[in-house]
């Protein structure tokens, strides 16, 4: 191939290789997010990657002339389907495609591949794991959302994280949905002002940032210009006031709309529950999220970290929620015709990983294995006599591949692996039924080569793995 025609070997933006000790981060982390899951009484749901267009709907995109920006849409014939941006979406379609064989009051979780087709940078991804679960049907809907925040504080504490590195922010939407009513914004402007509140605590905005988009437009750094909700000044103005307030007392008695006392009243009969368990401390109130998904109708929640992570180039940054959620009741019966209520939470498992990597606060188990080396190859059936004990005996291993390499190559490929031990044996060692380990982790310059009998391989290498 000539030299102008080869590829050059790199990944689109928003995609990320995960390998070695991040990924076995990852995987430790899901591995603790399931067992959580399924400990609260959650079953496992599998959607596939793809759903119907007009089935997944459109809920991410701000720019009303094309829906369907943020997403990957893909032509199918006669029907388009879409990547899901979400899981929320595909559990509404199965929920509705297979109400009469489930129970009265669903738990699902899932987790899976999300993707969506946006700005990334910053533990912004354009695919990435979700892990969700979801309560859907008729409950106490206090009980439900105070169960998803004992699951989210037990769930963050068990992946590592301490208590106080996190905050559980809750809010209802209804709040703000009785504010909106009283200032008279009409329907096409509610999600764009839902929108603009909900990125107060985003980076870059603050009350500025979110006037700018309540009013005409906003220009951010880049240049990008995005439309505001043109709202009156004074209506404007009474949303920023409203935004400034922290207490529930101080809301309940300067907001008297029906809409938003129901709000606050549904946000008592949380705390009422969450006092009745061990995480009411973790959960703090935060009236400004109301969550940029429209789908959203009540109960909403965002869990963010207390501490700034890095971007690679060693800049702080605010990486945003690691775990979102809120309570929706009109998903499902676009489908069915008939209100199904859900509650549910999704863990950006990519967003958390991106922390604790950071915060080294934990210890992985990389699991390297040990090697056999091949000193000479007419003793190969005893290496692989060596070998299948030390499987049998559930420890990783594995035989160096290519006989004609000399120990000291072998060696090398053994320390880039980072494998712990290596089993060197030649002829004196056969000859007498005796092994050789190396202790490859071990000291430069200090003894860290035994030979002991054959029968105590198994002893002798647990005391170095």
């Amino acid at each position: 191939m000539n030299k102008e025609n080869k590829l050059i070997p790199g990944l689109p933006s928003g995609f990320e290789d995960r390998w070695n000790k991040k990924l076995l981060l990852k995987k430790r982390l899901l591995r603790v997010i399931e067992k959580n899951f399924i400990k609260y009484g959650f079953d496992p749901l599998e959607t596939p990657s793809f759903e119907i267009s007009s089935n997944i709907g459109s809920f991410l995109a701000e720019d009303e002339n094309n829906p369907m920006s943020d997403v990957f849409t893909f032509d199918d014939g006669e029907k388009n389907i879409t990547l899901r941006y979400d899981l929320s979406s595909p559990l509404a379609r199965f929920v509705a495609q297979n109400n009469q064989e489930l129970p009265s009051i669903y738990k699902r979780y899932a987790i899976q591949n999300v993707f969506r087709n946006e700005k990334s940078g910053n533990a912004r991804y354009r695919e990435f794991t979700q892990a969700d679960c979801d309560i859907v049907g008729n409950v106490n809907p206090a009980q439900a959302n105070a169960e998803l925040c004992n699951l989210i504080s037990n769930t963050l504490v068990d992946c590592g994280l301490k208590k106080d590195q996190f905050t559980i922010n809750v809010s209802n939407r209804k709040i703000v949905q009785g504010l909106i009513e009283d200032l008279k914004i009409e329907n096409e402007k509610q999600i764009k002002v839902m929108r603009a509140i909900d990125k107060l605590d985003k980076p870059g905005f603050g009350l500025k940032g979110v006037e700018e988009l309540l009013k005409k437009e906003r220009k951010d750094k880049s240049g990008a210009i995005t439309k505001g909700a043109n709202l009156s000044d004074e209506q404007a103005s009474k949303i920023l006031n409203f935004l400034k307030i922290k207490d529930l007392e101080e809301l309940k008695e300067n907001f008297k709309n029906p809409i938003t006392q129901e709000g606050i009243k549904e946000l008592e009969e949380l705390f009422k529950v969450l006092n009745f368990g061990n995480c009411s401390d973790q959960v703090k109130t935060n009236f400004t999220i109301v969550r940029g998904l429209d789908y959203y109708d009540g109960f909403c929640v965002e869990t963010n970290l207390n501490f700034k992570a890095k971007n690679i180039k060693g800049k702080e940054v605010d990486i945003g929620s690691i775990c979102s959620g809120g309570q929706y009741n009109k998903l499902i019966s676009r489908f069915k015709g008939v209100d199904i209520p859900g509650t549910g939470v999704s863990i950006g498992v990519d967003r958390l990983l991106f922390a604790m990597m950071q915060l080294n606060q934990i210890e992985v188990d990389t699991q390297n294995p040990v090697i056999v080396c091949v000193m000479d190859e007419k003793y190969l059936k005893n290496y692989y006599e060596i070998l299948d004990n030390l499987r049998k005996n559930n420890i990783n291993s594995e035989i160096f591949l290519d006989s004609k390499k000399n120990l000291g190559k072998q060696l090398t490929y053994a320390n880039k692996r980072e494998c712990p031990v290596a089993v060197i044996c030649g002829e004196n060692e056969f000859k007498n039924n005796k092994i050789t380990l190396k202790y490859l982790l071990g000291t430069k310059g200090e003894n860290n080569q035994i030979t002991f009998p054959k029968e105590n391989l198994i002893n002798e290498i647990k005391k170095f793995i």
